[in-house]
């Protein structure tokens, strides 16, 4: 009973969360009855723009392909239904060495919501510090992650060209060799 109600609060946390943002994208603000606004402006997506703003926030930061997807539960909240995703490290910059293989887990409502991986897939994932429970989400969203492709070049979806347009280092470019998108990171990481 207590593990429904918390998963209910997690959902509803999510759609608070998650409205103003999906308003904020489609580029209206719903209207709430009897509420009045006091900052139109919609809020920014990031704390602070660019990569130090996301590495600030990140307690993972790594490159690597997905080995091993797993369904369980959080081992202090056995009613907390999680996914484990084990990652093997290329490139580790905060929280990961380049060859370990490193499991996360995240809330199956975040696996739900779209953020899924698959096996084989190459990624680069800016991860926020593990909660209580041991569950970590993407820095931002979906903007924590960024695809490597099988020529070890990162590229940018429309969403991350969007953010980034005016980063000094992506320059508006929609790929960037790995090595050179890992150097920019760990530049990042320098300025906190």
């Amino acid at each position: 009973m207590i593990g429904k109600m918390i998963l209910c609060l997690l959902a509803l946390s999510c759609v608070i969360v998650l409205l103003p943002l999906h308003a904020q994208v489609a580029g209206t603000v719903p209207a709430a009855p009897n509420i009045t606004r006091i900052n139109p402006r919609p809020l920014p997506l990031l704390p602070a723009p660019g990569f130090a703003g996301m590495s600030r926030a990140a307690g993972m930061i790594f490159s690597g392909a997905v080995v091993r997807i797993e369904r369980g539960s959080a081992a202090p909240n056995p009613a907390v239904e999680t996914v484990s995703i084990t990652f093997h490290v290329d490139q580790g910059i905060r929280g990961a060495r380049a060859g370990d293989d490193i499991t996360i887990s995240q809330w199956l409502g975040v696996w739900s919501s779209g953020q899924r991986y698959r096996i084989g897939e190459h990624v680069f994932l800016f991860l926020y510090p593990p909660s209580k429970l041991g569950l970590t989400s993407l820095v931002a969203g979906p903007m924590g992650r960024f695809g490597v492709d099988a020529a070890g070049y990162v590229f940018l979806s429309d969403y991350h060209l969007a953010a980034f347009r005016t980063d000094p280092v992506l320059g508006g470019k929609s790929r960037l060799r790995l090595s050179d998108f890992a150097l920019a990171v760990r530049r990042a990481c320098e300025e906190e």
